[in-house]
């Protein structure tokens, strides 16, 4: 009896004495992983983001393993690998550090290794990872969400700390650290191109033309921007002068005139709210002052025979003559200018409206014949769109409001003005896509504004760019 309790006293003292060295090995490993942490701060992409991540798993390494213990380590290494198949550098994800060359060192002869190079692998891995997931889910350089917003983790709608967090037991680690990228149709067809040419292609020795390949990356980070997830939205998109109206089985697609490029139509992300049939233009102060007033002082009847009038601050009409156009010339502030509603109305006969700091807005044109022109970029910035009453009546139908569509046309038929208001506010984008696939082909565009140059040389870090698109 007291033999047995000698021998359980042994396994229980033998069983704390390993329980307080696997304590101090961990207490030890936390220690190495916070101080790499730490050494590396100002090297990490995301340092406020690799902080929190080991902080939720008790600072502990979470890829470099014995070669017998699992770790998705191998799987992360293959899609650090591919990173132009995304068309982004691996000059971002720590290339010098993170190689597999290193990686069997630390693995298969972990006695050659130290916990210090242990550790500091680790952190630099969870920081590639980090980094490769937000350059796919919001882009490498979003004005909106830049790399500091994103490592703050505040209001935030995806986190990629704890998504890798969540994501290292998972089964099929690659697609899932994958399914974090875009999912619009067009995202998807051009990653599946640059997939062919940066990897199939490139396999079995076809020439990659790298002009073609730098178009593609541009116009893949610019769909990372947008943040819309609804099924149902239109897509404007400059180059192509095109809108397209999203339906989950079905496009519809409406020719555009966009703003020309010293009024260019800015790229941004709203909602439609409601539109307006017989609307009033509120002439903008620049075309006011610049263009429709020396037209007017040129031409007496101008305003009268296009249905303009000419406010005071107030509100108030000013009733006008040669010598007060002239007067209101001179003051150059005080005065507005407004079109009432007509067949010859500059924004026709449907105004969509969506908030935005810009102050443009979707509309109709009476200036019809300027859709058959091949480029269409006239405007002072707004975008007009040819078969704006088709385009109103397919979202009243959307909008479960189809019994409107009478009303619609006879507000119109009578030139009446009439706010009809949306229960669910369209998302509507407004893009600058320079090429897009079509039925398996790549189609460019010309680049209107100039935008891809500048583009290329801040996401691949180069003066010499070879994107130049710029089609006479």
């Amino acid at each position: 009896m007291k033999r047995s309790f000698k021998v359980l006293m042994a396994l229980v003292l033998t069983l704390s004495v390993l329980n307080l060295k696997a304590e101090q090995r961990d207490t030890t490993a936390a220690r190495a992983i916070q101080e790499q942490i730490s050494r590396y701060r100002n090297e990490l992409q995301y340092p406020q983001s690799v902080d929190r991540f080991y902080k939720q798993a008790g600072y502990k390494m979470m890829w470099v393993a014995p070669i017998h213990t699992k770790t998705p380590l191998l799987e992360g290494m293959l899609l650090l690998d591919c990173m132009l198949q995304f068309g982004l550098s691996h000059a971002d994800y720590h290339p010098a550090e993170l190689t597999y060359d290193h990686v069997r060192k630390l693995t298969e002869e972990p006695n050659r290794s130290t916990l210090t190079e242990r550790a500091g692998f680790d952190v630099l891995f969870t920081d590639a990872l980090i980094s490769f997931m937000n350059n796919l889910h919001y882009g490498k350089l979003n004005a909106t969400y830049p790399a500091s917003r994103i490592d703050s983790g505040t209001d935030l709608e995806f986190n990629a700390g704890n998504f890798l967090l969540a994501s290292i037991k998972n089964k099929d680690f690659m697609t899932t650290l994958l399914s974090v990228q875009p999912q619009s149709e067009a995202y998807i067809h051009l990653q599946g191109y640059m997939r062919l040419l940066k990897g199939q292609y490139l396999d079995d020795c076809y020439e990659v033309p790298e002009k073609e390949v730098r178009q593609i990356a541009i116009n893949m980070e610019r769909l990372r921007w947008l943040r819309n997830t609804d099924p149902f939205y239109l897509q404007i998109n400059i180059p192509s002068y095109t809108l397209k109206l999203q339906e989950a089985d079905s496009t519809y697609t409406f020719k555009l005139i966009v703003g020309k490029p010293e009024a260019p139509t800015p790229t941004l992300e709203s909602k439609i709210t409601y539109f307006t049939t017989a609307p009033e233009w509120k002439v903008p102060q620049k075309i006011f002052y610049r263009e429709l007033l020396p037209k007017a002082i040129k031409d007496s009847n101008y305003l009268y025979r296009n249905h303009y009038a000419i406010y005071d601050e107030k509100g108030n009409y000013v009733e006008t003559n040669p010598a007060v156009l002239k007067q209101i010339k001179k003051a150059r502030a005080g005065y507005s200018m407004r079109q009432s509603s007509g067949c010859d109305n500059a924004l026709g006969q449907i105004v969509f409206r969506f908030p935005n700091s810009f102050d443009i807005y979707l509309h109709d044109t009476p200036e019809q014949k300027l859709f058959k022109k091949e480029e269409r970029a006239f405007s002072h910035g707004c975008v007009r769109v040819e078969q704006a009453q088709q385009l109103a009546e397919l979202l009243l139908k959307y909008d479960g409001a189809a019994e409107k569509i009478d009303d619609v046309r006879l507000a119109i038929k009578e030139d009446k003005t009439k706010n009809f208001i949306f229960k669910r506010p369209v998302p509507i984008e407004i893009t600058y896509l320079t090429c897009e696939m079509k039925e398996g082909i790549l189609v460019t565009y010309k680049d209107l504004y100039n935008m891809d140059e500048r583009l290329e040389m801040a996401l691949y870090g180069t003066e010499v760019p070879f994107v130049v698109n710029r089609k006479k």
